[in-house]
This record gives structure tokens, sequence and C-alpha cells, in this order.
């Protein structure tokens, strides 16, 4: 009797991850694993940890509840605190796995994990799946990642032309009930990872918690019961509450949901309600998600670099004195102080606040824009390496903007927040 083992990482989800469907289909017994990485929790050179509190919760929560959605397809599914190439060649043998299924990854870190474990198994058939984009790798109108365009628009107008979005993978048939594994193994929490642990601020704009289950209510609540989507378009550039935009990105981040299974329920809110230049938008958005992993693909450890995908050698400075009042919402602009001190607060800022305090650190400041992903990367709920790091190079000018655009913040705040509301919530309260 075969055994499959499908190790998690950014695809927390039973419905459309193909690594789980195909585990399920080759194997009579599977067993899953999630590795709560200790270097993922580490101090980086910043000061900072990789893995903040706030994203540390809704991972805690999400694999919580894909431990309980694979239970009801018979599947266990471990938790350890280690790494990955420790723990994963002790399974392999205690329970004669065959084969590892998992989510392709390419970014440095997650590439030299994956390479360690393929030279310590060199008899296990490793065997892994694109499940992160909109657009699958095979079926994009390039020959090769070099070919991907510099600009986005390109970009997408190529794909919405040639590509169909691949249709939804179901959940898997419920494996016999004795393929479901007696589990001794623990979920860590904040402490145990090293966190704080914290009470949500009530001013939050993403009041969510982790989990494939809470990215269907999501959707329920924004699509179907409110039908926000039907401006999002519009509003999307709000700053407070938490329906100015669709908040699916932190699903989308750790692959609770699907890239796929959102443009399916757009496409059915378009047939049953309304499509318009809103709904549109939210695809749109999803491109952009999708040209940034494209990106990191073609440059690779470039997207990392000071001078970016560009090679472009600027004058950078850094300050740690400037770091921390930027940090710390102590800077000479208010608006910037104000999305400072939410994500400080919360995890989360809008994406017109991100661009703004990131265009301030990079191109007002002239800082290191590097130390202010990283940031991002510590602290954001939603933290996503090839979005975030290809936004940050995007919006510094090593990147993909073929203006070069540098944010006048002032106007900005003037557009946004005419009356205050926003600078209020974070600056008064």
């Amino acid at each position: 009797m075969s055994t499959g083992l499908i190790w998690f990482e950014n695809n927390l989800r039973v419905k459309d991850n193909e690594a789980l469907f195909k585990a399920c289909e080759n194997h009579e017994k599977l067993i899953a694993i999630y590795c709560f990485d200790p270097r993922k929790f580490e101090e980086t050179t910043y000061g900072f940890p990789k893995t903040g509190k706030f994203r540390a919760q809704f991972l805690i929560e999400s694999v919580t509840q894909l431990q309980q959605n694979l239970a009801d397809l018979n599947i266990s599914l471990f938790t350890f605190h280690k790494k990955p190439e420790e723990i994963i060649p002790e399974i392999i043998e205690d329970h004669q796995i065959e084969a590892i299924y998992f989510q392709e990854e390419w970014t440095s870190e997650e590439k030299l994990i994956i390479d360690a474990l393929k030279n310590k198994l060199q008899n296990i058939d490793f065997r892994s799946f694109h499940t992160q984009f909109l657009f699958h790798p095979e079926d994009i109108p390039y020959d090769d990642f070099s070919k991907i365009p510099k600009v986005y628009t390109e970009f997408r107008k190529k794909c919405e032309k040639y590509v169909d979005v691949r249709v939804e993978i179901e959940i898997p048939q419920q494996k016999p009930e004795s393929n479901l594994l007696k589990n001794t193994s623990k979920l860590p929490n904040l402490k145990d990872l090293g966190l704080e642990s914290f009470q949500q601020d009530t001013r939050t704009a993403f009041p969510f918690k982790g989990g494939e289950d809470e990215a269907w209510k999501r959707i329920e609540h924004y699509f179907w019961k409110t039908k926000n989507l039907a401006e999002y378009k519009q509003t999307r550039n709000g700053l407070l509450g938490k329906d100015y935009s669709s908040k699916l990105s932190a699903w989308l981040a750790n692959g609770s949901i699907s890239a796929v299974s959102i443009y399916h329920e757009v496409k059915k809110f378009e047939q049953g309600i309304t499509k318009n230049q809103d709904t549109y938008w939210l695809i749109f958005e999803l491109i952009w998600r999708d040209f940034f992993k494209y990106i990191s693909l073609k440059h690779g450890n470039s997207i990392f670099f000071l001078s970016g995908i560009l090679n472009k050698e600027l004058d950078w400075n850094f300050s740690k004195e400037k770091l921390q009042n930027w940090i710390d919402g102590e800077t000479n602009e208010y608006f910037v102080n104000a999305n400072m001190k939410e994500i400080a607060a919360t995890g989360f800022m809008s994406n017109r606040g991100r661009q703004n305090v990131n265009s301030f650190w990079a191109k007002e400041l002239k800082q290191d824009w590097r130390a202010g992903a990283a940031y991002f990367e510590s602290v954001l709920i939603d933290y996503d390496v090839h979005s975030n790091w290809g936004n940050w190079m995007y919006n510094s000018g090593v990147g993909n903007d073929p203006r070069d655009r540098k944010f006048n913040i002032k106007k900005q705040a003037e557009r946004y927040d005419p009356n205050n509301e926003y600078v209020d919530t974070w600056l008064k309260n």
C-alpha cells in the first residue's frame, strides 16, 4: 500500500489544491505536514522578527483550520516547530513515504530548503505544483520566463488575450477512516515562536481570522451579502473600515484561498449580479499579483538587491534613527505617520498608504528601500514575498515603474483623507 506525503507551505487549503488532489489520487495512504520553521521567526539584521506577531497569529489560525479540514478528509496534519529538512526525513522513514507533494517555490530561501531535502532524500519522488498563480506558467504566452515584459500593461493585455484561467480543482474525496492517524503533534502559540501575544486594535481595517473557511466567509460577505464587489474600483483607495476593499490579500498570501477560486467567484458574480469596471478591477489586481510572481521568476535574487531588477545605482543612505522614526510614525508628514501607526498597531495598511510610506522612505528620505521592505515583511499580515519586494522596487525607482513616480504626500492626503478622518483616527486616539 503506497503512502504519500503532502508538505504544506503557502497552500493552506483543501479546495483548488493540485498538490493535495494528486497526492490523494496517487496513494492509498496519505499524511500531511506543516513546519513552523524557526528561521522564519528569527530577528533580521534590522532588529525585528522576520515574521511578526500579526502574521504569525493569522498563520496559526490558518494551519489550525487546515488541520480540521484535512481531518474531515481523514488526513492527519502533523505540525512541527522545526526545520523541514530536519523533520521530513524522519517522517519519510517512519511511514515509508514514496513521494512528497508540495507547492513549487523559487525564491532563494525556499529553494535552499527544497534542494537540501532533495539531497538528503535522493530515492524519494518529489512532485511540485504551480498552485499560487492565476495564469498557470504552462499557459502564459511566453516561451520562457526571460521574455516576461518589464511593463505590467503589456503582460496583462497579452495574458488576457491568450490565456484561459484554469478550472478550480475540487476538494479530494474522503480517505478511509483508517487513514487518520493518532496526532500527538502540537500547534505552537505566539510565545512558543518567541513573540508576544496581543489584543486586536479596535480601529483595525482587518479584523479577520486566518483559514480557508474564513476566506470563503469573506467572499460570501463582500461579494454576495453586501455586493460591495460591484463598487470595488470606486472604494478600493479607502483608508478606514473593513469594506473599502476585498481584504482577500492575507488569505491569498498564505494560500488559504487561490487566485483561481477568486477569479471564478468574480465570474459568477458578473453572471448573477452585475459586470462592470469594478468587478473587472479585482481581476486586474489578481493579474498584478501574478505579474510580480513572474518578475521574481525572471530576475531571481535581483528583487532583493539594492539596485533592483534595473541594476540601477542610486545614491542610497541608511540611518537607524530615521528608520526608527519612520516605524514609530514620527516624521514630518502626518499622512505617513498615521499609516505607520496603523501598520504597527494592526499589521495592516491600505494599498494607498503603502505606496505613500514607501515613496516617502525611498524618494523623500532616500533611505535604503530594502529596510522598508524588510519591515513590511515582519509586520504585514498579508506579506507575500513577490508582491512585497516587487512593489517596494516599483515605488523606489528600481523596479517595474516605467515613469518612476514620486508621490506628493500632502496632495495624496488632501485627496484621500480630505477631512483628516484617517489621520485623526491614528494620531489623536
